[in-house]
């Protein structure tokens, strides 16, 4: 059977007059009438009609079209902003800060002061600042061991920024910080050996009070070093305050818990039992309230910030500013960078 095949030159359709209507008498084509009214001048004969019958009805719908599209506009444009600066901070086009390169973040956080002139004993209680609670032998190796550790743990990761956390908290130690404390110690100490590798890296965030503040307060500073939030984050302390770092603190900050380390060190065998007990009634305290803004935390928090330090956070973070306002029970619910 044979196909058929339309020729691609097949002749088109003929009109026998142009549009318009054809005159038969004059022999002339009369070009169509155009409405007399169109469709814009129609819709504002009836935005008039409707005007003098509810003159204040419509006033207040269109006041309400205005607003309303206002704010949608600002939201927006808000939106915008901010999303286009985290791009151009997490990508490295802006190269102002030190150390654009580093992406993972190693904390330990501070227990003590050290107040010794001498970098000698480093070891011995009677070096440290010690609350009556922490005046056990034994006590000042274990803040080594968090030092040696956190060392350690950025000296394996060639993008890790190591940050020792900690405030101005005692007033009888003077103005030192427990930050400063911990890097002079690491200093005295040669770095453990990985000078070369850790020293140019090891930086101090020195406004945390309490736990939380640690990780919070060093998640910004991160961002203040680097232009960029921690892609992941280790943390150093004792190993019984595991559960309060990873399933309160990192929870309440919305952290993704597969980025997330904690490394923790053996509290003295002198003061195990102690700490323990200690530690449960923190945990149940943090868990009633985990941005610590409420009651005893809150008062806590205030008693170790014995000279006033104005905190500087989260002028270097503004992408996370709400969650440094947030005061609840529940999670932060807000927009969060790695969330």
């Amino acid at each position: 059977m044979m196909s058929c095949q339309f020729a691609s030159d097949s002749p088109k359709s003929f009109n026998a007059y142009p549009k318009g209507d054809f005159d038969l008498e004059s022999n002339n084509i009369r070009k169509s009438r155009k409405p007399k009214h169109s469709l814009i001048k129609s819709f504002g004969n009836r935005v008039m009609y409707y005007y003098q019958l509810h003159p204040v009805m419509l006033f207040l719908i269109l006041l309400s079209f205005v607003v309303a599209t206002f704010v949608v506009l600002s939201l927006y444009t808000n939106r915008v902003r901010t999303m286009t600066n985290y791009r151009k901070i997490s990508t490295g086009i802006d190269d102002s800060y030190p150390f654009p390169k580093l992406r993972n973040l190693v904390m330990v956080a501070g227990h003590s002061i050290y107040t010794s002139s001498s970098c000698e004993k480093i070891d011995k209680e009677d070096s440290w600042f010690l609350e009556s609670y922490q005046k056990n032998p034994g006590q000042a190796s274990t803040f080594v061991a968090h030092i040696r550790e956190g060392i350690e743990s950025a000296a394996r990761d060639e993008e890790a920024l190591l940050l020792f956390s900690g405030g101005q908290t005692r007033k009888d130690a003077g103005p030192r910080s427990e930050a400063q404390s911990y890097w002079t110690v690491a200093e005295s100490k040669g770095w453990f050996g990985n000078q070369e590798k850790v020293r140019w890296k090891a930086l101090t965030e020195e406004h945390a009070r309490d736990s939380f503040e640690n990780l919070l307060f060093s998640v910004c500073r991160f961002r203040e070093l680097t232009g960029s939030y921690p892609q992941n984050i280790t943390v150093v302390g004792y190993d019984f305050k595991k559960e309060r770092f990873v399933n309160l603190h990192r929870s309440a900050i919305r952290f993704p818990e597969t980025r997330f380390i904690y490394s923790g060190t053996p509290a003295a065998t002198t003061s195990k039992e102690a700490a323990l007990k200690g530690e449960a009634l923190v945990r149940t305290q943090f868990q009633h309230d985990p941005y610590a803004c409420l009651g005893s935390l809150h008062r806590k928090k205030i008693g170790r910030d014995p000279f006033h330090r104005s905190i500087p956070y989260p002028n270097g973070c503004p992408e996370i500013k709400g969650l440094f306002r947030f005061c609840g029970a529940s999670p932060y619910t807000g927009s969060l960078p790695w969330a």
